[in-house]
């Protein structure tokens, strides 16, 4: 059961002054009662002492008769029991009783004390007269020796009513007193509670959303300024939830107005935000708390999102929904568990791209046959001899052979893109490497250029396309070949890990390095003059760089002014 602070603070009150009121009564009670009965003590020593003076000759001359008859004259005067004891514990006098009838008190506590030569005392119940009593003894006493005992006593039942009465007394007080202060302690508890209580009150309405209460205080305590604390915390509180409201309306303004489609995914797969384009692209706009395998049946998102959630990391993949192609940027919020998926439309682009390779194919194609006819005819011009016509026709044959060669390489790389897949085998690169070299060997002697293969003589094969990968040298060397006109060109195959790391460093002109982010373009030529001369097509790195993606590697390349290039592929064995 909730129990409010209210109950608590006063119920602890309570426990305490309950605790504190039995305490004090108890102590107080016992106080008053010792210091009383010490009090009697004393007043009957003092009596002892006075009344010692007058029985003591009696006792001396052994005139027992009279000394009980003194006694009882004395004990009714005075209202006071006396009673003389002889050493040997017979009572010798009383002015209640017949001496002669009492029992021997040799054993009473108060007369073994008094024998002592100390004041005797005892508290405890007289059967002779079968009541609580109060005892005091002193000696009776002449030079050193002790003739007997006097013992004077009261009756316990005057004391104990007295007692009572102040008991009752003191009890009514300590009622009193409690009643006062429980019910200051329940205006200080209702103190204390009420603006708990309002704290409370205030931050359920905060909590339900109202951020216009405020708690009116006009305390100087430490519970002021709680609430001026609170008031601070409910208006600065406001003032985010105001500005992460414009946020959200802005973020969700802009989410909408974006064409591609973005979907966020917990890690269940179930749909907790999504955009109108990507309705748009699944064909529904009633998307959210579904699971994206009910809207989009894809193999490659499913093993997308599965490795997305496992590795923590980005990843696109290109995906077909609705017979368009997208491409499926996926994105993994750690904080929150959540997936971000980002579809952008590449139909159209993939159209033109297919267009574009079609089109290179086509005309690469129709241009074959005319230019092999026209460098025939030149060929044929040429063994007529005629010296006029001679430079025209070196010429028309140069410019001839280049178009050849840019349409070989044309073919080449449409086919490259045509044929995706690798006819993958055992590749032994030194014996690769070694077969190209000679069909450079020629060219290599007449620049007067050294070549150097880095390659163990027991390196491991490799799973690779070889003929991709000889056209990939062939054209590298023949690149570094064209470019270099003294020192040589060096090839270095190392192992890396689970890698090959190829390097194919040259000793020539040199790349400049503003050039050197573009060099993998097609058609791009650092210096045409130079390129037209050693009839260079511009498409022998862009061949390259596409050889090395197939085989999902890596290419970059090192260039100094003068100092040489040097082309690094890694490649997965």
């Amino acid at each position: 059961m909730k129990r409010s602070v209210f109950f608590k603070i006063f119920s602890g009150y309570l426990l305490i002054t309950l605790l504190l009121s039995v305490l004090i009564l108890v102590f107080t009670f016992a106080t008053i009662k010792d210091h009383y009965i010490q009090t009697l003590t004393n007043d009957l020593k003092n009596l002892a002492t006075t009344l010692k003076l007058k029985v003591t000759p009696l006792v001396r001359e052994n005139q027992f008769d009279k000394l009980d008859t003194l006694v009882k004259e004395l004990g009714a005067e005075i209202g006071t029991r006396i009673t003389i004891i002889a050493p040997d514990g017979m009572v010798l006098a009383d002015s209640e009783k017949d001496p002669k009838a009492m029992e021997n008190h040799s054993t009473r506590l108060e007369i073994i004390q008094a024998l002592e030569g100390k004041t005797g005392k005892s508290i405890r119940f007289s059967r002779t007269i079968k009541e609580e009593m109060l005892y005091v003894a002193i000696p009776i006493n002449e030079e050193d020796a002790v003739l007997g005992v006097l013992r004077v006593s009261l009756f316990l039942s005057e004391i104990n009513g007295l007692l009572n009465n102040l008991k009752t007394k003191i009890l009514q007080i300590a009622i009193i007193i409690i009643a006062v202060s429980l019910f200051v302690a329940a205006i200080f508890s209702k103190s204390l509670s009420k603006p708990i209580g309002e704290l409370v009150n205030a931050s359920h309405r905060v909590a339900a959303g109202d951020f216009d209460v405020m708690i009116l205080s006009k305390r100087k305590d430490e519970l002021g300024e709680l609430a001026e604390s609170f008031n601070y915390m409910v208006t600065q509180i406001k003032k985010l939830v105001t500005e992460l409201s414009l946020e959200k309306e802005a973020l969700n303004i802009i989410i909408a107005s974006i064409q591609e489609g973005i979907v966020v995914l917990d890690k269940k797969g179930k749909i907790l935000l999504s955009n109108n384009s990507f309705g748009k692209i699944v064909n529904n706009t009633a998307v959210k708390g579904k699971f994206y395998w009910e809207l989009i049946r894809s193999l490659k998102l499913g093993k997308l999102i599965g490795n997305i959630g496992r590795e923590n990391t980005v990843a696109n993949e290109e995906i077909e929904i609705n017979e368009r192609n997208y491409i499926c940027s996926a994105a993994f919020l750690s904080s929150a568990e959540q997936i971000v998926l980002t579809l952008h439309d590449i139909t159209e682009i993939l159209q033109v791209t297919k267009m574009k390779k079609d089109f290179v194919a086509n005309v690469s194609h129709e241009l074959r046959t005319p230019l092999t006819a026209i460098k025939g005819f030149v060929e044929t011009l040429e063994q007529e001899k005629n010296v006029k016509t001679k430079h025209y026709l070196d010429i028309i044959k140069r410019h001839t052979d280049r178009l050849i060669n840019i349409v070989q390489d044309l073919q080449l790389l449409s086919e490259l893109e045509e044929k995706e897949n690798l006819e993958l085998e055992n590749v032994n690169l030194q014996k690769l490497v070694n077969n190209i070299f000679k069909m450079f060997n020629q060219r290599l002697t007449e620049k007067n250029l050294y070549f150097k293969l880095n390659i163990a003589d027991n390196f491991p094969v490799i799973r690779a396309d070889s003929f991709k990968l000889e056209q990939m040298f062939i054209n590298l060397i023949d690149n570094a070949l064209k470019y270099t006109e003294k020192g040589g060109i060096t090839i270095t195959v190392d192992q890396i890990n689970s890698s090959v790391k190829i390097g194919i460093e040259d000793t020539g002109i040199g790349i400049s390095g503003e050039h050197l982010s573009r060099i993998f373009e097609r058609f791009y030529v650092v210096d045409k003059s130079r390129s037209r001369k050693m009839g260079g097509t511009g498409l022998g790195l862009a061949i390259v760089k596409h050889i090395v993606q197939v085989h999902k590697g890596e290419i970059k390349i090192e260039s100094k002014v003068n100092k040489g290039s040097k082309v690094t592929i890694i490649l997965p064995r």
